[in-house]
């Protein structure tokens, strides 16, 4: 399967970020986008809120003149972020008062976030989810479908 190049280095960025427990949904240099970001801030400032998909007017300026950041809009960069943090178990947008996980750093968490986070990406690459592990259990004649490579 033919991947793109942001893809690539975002799969990348946050398989290291996972591995190397520096994952942390509640800090703008080590969630989602920030990984994605080179563990940068720079893109918090496209919306008011985190988590929030909503652009704000620094986010409509930079999404209107089509500025990417390592290969993504700056709509696409709040989706992401918004999508990792409810598959963590926030409610969005970060708020004190809004429902959060008991541990957020919990690697049970974070693997949750980071599927959808992956899954999402596969979408905005219009490619087949790569988490998706259900072809395993397909079969045909009560044989396998697909073999384990090994």
């Amino acid at each position: 399967m033919k991947t793109s190049k942001r893809f690539d280095a975002a799969i990348e960025r946050l398989y290291i970020a996972f591995h190397n427990n520096t994952l942390n949904p509640e800090c703008c240099k080590q969630c989602a986008v920030g990984n994605i970001l080179n563990n940068t801030e720079s893109w918090k400032y496209l919306s008011d809120n985190h988590g929030s998909k909503q652009l704000n007017y620094i986010g409509k300026f930079h999404q209107n003149i089509g500025r990417r950041f390592n290969g993504y809009t700056p709509l696409e960069l709040l989706t992401i972020e918004s999508v990792f943090l409810r598959a963590c178990g926030y409610t969005v947008p970060l708020h004190y008062k809004n429902s959060k996980p008991k541990n957020t750093t919990d690697k049970e968490v974070l693997f949750k976030g980071l599927s959808a986070v992956v899954s999402h990406l596969c979408r905005l690459e219009g490619i087949s989810n790569i988490m998706d592990y259900s072809k395993l259990f397909e079969y045909e004649n009560d044989k396998p479908k697909y073999l384990l490579s090994y």
